[in-house]
């Protein structure tokens, strides 16, 4: 078996192994994600991402019948920042894998672009833990806690599945991916807290979500903050639009009303390390010199009903690095719904 077979067997081992003890009556919150620059015209930077995520039933109804470990709580609360615990919280976790892919802006040519950002990609599984607190039955902060790991280069399959899409769809080739970084082991650790202010409960009505965090580890280090508008009918007691980021999964469930509802975002960063940008961090690499503070401008729409939940957003990133002519942006779909995960 190749090195780039093995890693997506283990990847997908370790991922779907978790669901084993699930039975027909729990419900997991399914989504499916996916992110590309093709929305908006161009074939660079971040130019495509997909993940599929599920996320448990609140674990604290199987502590005592012993679905859950109670020791396995204990030591989940004695995280800072997540310490508190009782019935006014809920507790769920999320079993996730993705791919992530990176272009310079001129796929066409084969020589080395030094003032464009490098060819990678990132191919990743991950595990979350979130934790809700609840008010009369109101939700008013979230936290996560996410655990991201994988590897970046040739056995992250990013050059396989672009030139595969490129063929498919009769889009010109990608004729750089042998510049592309170096095979290198990447892990994050990422702690997120979102803040629910939700005056109006239904028919039309708006929120308002804030939330603040940060990553560390050899793929991706950084400190983010934002906040996000919702207007619209019914808007569910969630934490606003899921995203293909770290700690970005806000939909732990979908209820059967209908709602809609317009939004708009802003995620801003202060980014130490992105391996995307930085390079290789134990080998020599082609890198390009990244700018400390990004933001992503996001706007978009969503649609729920019986268990289901549609989304669409619109994204602007700010420029990463000094050579980039312009800011970038994309599109994400995603789609959430709750179905019983085994029969």
């Amino acid at each position: 078996m190749n090195p780039k077979s093995t890693l997506l067997t283990i990847i997908l081992t370790i991922t779907f192994s978790a669901f084993a003890s699930a039975s027909e009556n729990n419900f997991w919150t399914q989504s499916v994600y996916f992110e590309n620059d093709l929305f908006s015209g161009t074939d660079q930077n971040y130019t495509n991402g997909v993940k599929l995520s599920l996320i448990s039933p609140n674990l604290s109804t199987h502590v005592e019948d012993g679905k859950i470990p109670r020791k396995l709580l204990e030591t989940i609360h004695r995280i800072p920042f997540i310490q508190e615990s009782g019935p006014e919280y809920t507790h769920k976790v999320e079993f996730s894998i993705g791919q992530n892919i990176y272009t310079p802006a001129d796929i066409a040519k084969s020589e080395l672009l030094l003032e464009d950002r490098p060819y990678s990609g990132w191919l990743y599984a991950s595990t979350s833990y979130h934790r809700k607190n609840i008010v009369n039955n109101v939700a008013d902060f979230m936290d996560t806690v996410e655990v991201q790991f994988g590897m970046v280069g040739p056995v992250s399959f990013a050059e396989d599945t672009q030139k595969f899409v490129h063929k498919v769809f009769d889009r010109p080739s990608p004729n750089g991916w042998h510049n592309q970084l170096d095979n290198e082991p990447g892990l994050m650790v990422i702690f997120e807290r979102k803040w629910l202010f939700h005056p109006v409960f239904t028919g039309l009505g708006y929120d308002i979500i804030t939330h603040t965090g940060g990553a560390i580890g050899n793929v991706s280090t950084y400190l983010n903050g934002g906040i996000e508008m919702r207007l619209g009918w019914n808007i569910p007691r969630n934490f606003g639009v899921s995203l293909i980021r770290p700690a970005g999964s806000t939909r732990l469930s979908v209820d059967d009303n209908f709602s809609i509802y317009i939004f708009g975002a802003v995620d801003g960063r202060v980014v130490l390390r992105d391996i995307f940008l930085d390079g290789n961090t134990f080998t020599d690499s082609h890198s390009v010199d990244k700018k400390t503070l990004i933001a992503d401008l996001a706007g978009g729409l969503t649609i729920s009903y019986k268990k289901m939940m549609l989304s669409w957003t619109y994204i602007l990133r700010t420029k990463e690095f000094d050579n980039q002519k312009d800011n970038h942006s994309f599109g994400a779909l995603s789609c959430s719904f709750n179905l019983p995960f085994f029969y």
